[in-house]
């Protein structure tokens, strides 16, 4: 697949991530949290950098904005020449994605309830992760036919 298209596959599939996390969480009490944590992240960041965080509409901006490139370029590694790989590793992808948001903020020192908090939360986050890396490969696919 030509890297153009897998990268756009792979924004696609994250902006859809991203469009239903920000449903879910208006919605359900337990859904994740992702965009907090984007936003907890970059503040860490540069905190330790010795540069005061923005306002938190500038945050969630850039956390948006920061996840929806991040999620895509690594959801686009599934581009491969074979339809039946493609979707195997957009799912392998998207698992080790879901997996990685539920066990990693805790020790990289950011509030890991954000993920975490109930079976149900880490449910949903494992699944938003998942979604996004089958979709992302589907769409691969079908840009492939063309």
């Amino acid at each position: 697949m030509k890297t153009g298209k897998a990268i756009g596959s792979g924004l696609l599939g994250a902006l859809a991530v991203s469009l239903v996390h920000e449903s879910l969480r208006r919605f359900l009490p337990k859904a994740p949290r992702m965009d907090k944590l984007g936003m907890q992240a970059i503040s860490v960041i540069l905190e330790k950098a010795g540069h005061t965080p923005p306002s938190e509409n500038e945050l969630y901006l850039i956390a948006m904005v920061g996840d929806i490139i991040s999620n895509g370029i690594y959801y686009s590694i599934a581009g491969s020449d074979s339809s039946k790989k493609t979707i195997i590793k957009g799912a392998l992808l998207g698992a080790a994605a879901g997996v990685g948001a539920i066990v990693l903020p805790g020790p990289l020192g950011l509030n890991k309830e954000y993920s975490n908090k109930t079976m149900q939360t880490k449910s949903i986050t494992f699944g938003l992760y998942l979604f996004g890396g089958i979709l992302t490969s589907v769409l691969m696919n079908k840009m492939n036919k063309r």
